[in-house]
């Protein structure tokens, strides 16, 4: 966050962002999803469509967006041979002494603020869904 306590970089939501994991990593898609506590449900999603570098943890905590560094810049820059639409930086504890530097790139990004169901139920309201590995029992 910067000095007014906005998110650097990615218009995230009001709320409660303390735990993220990974939820879709492929060719197509990098998934992050985020809450105060990822045991029933997720409130926020960021997506980051055709990701072209990723460099962070499957899970971690309490990130602090920042402005990529200039160093950071230019070596994804070289390594990509462009610099990308999209490029994320965020400082996080991954369960280490000290923080760890995550960078994301990507073409697109997208922000989802909904609640998502990490387990199955019958019952849902309207606005909820089931993340993607919830089906119902057999």
């Amino acid at each position: 966050m910067d000095r007014e306590g906005q998110h650097v970089g990615i218009p995230l939501p009001e709320g409660s962002w303390w735990d993220w994991d990974v939820i879709t990593w492929d060719a197509g898609q990098f998934r992050l999803a985020a809450g105060h506590d990822l045991t029933y449900s997720h409130g926020l999603e960021l997506g980051f469509g055709d990701p072209v570098f990723v460099s962070c943890p499957t899970t971690f905590h309490d990130p602090v967006f920042r402005v990529p560094t200039s160093e950071e810049r230019m070596r994804l820059a070289r390594r990509l041979g462009e610099e990308p639409s999209v490029f994320v930086a965020f400082d996080a504890d991954a369960g280490g002494q000290e923080p760890i530097s995550c960078l994301i790139a990507a073409e697109r990004l997208e922000v989802v603020h909904e609640t998502v169901l990490r387990y199955w139920r019958d019952d849902t309201a309207p606005g909820q869904r089931f993340a993607p590995w919830v089906r119902p029992p057999a």
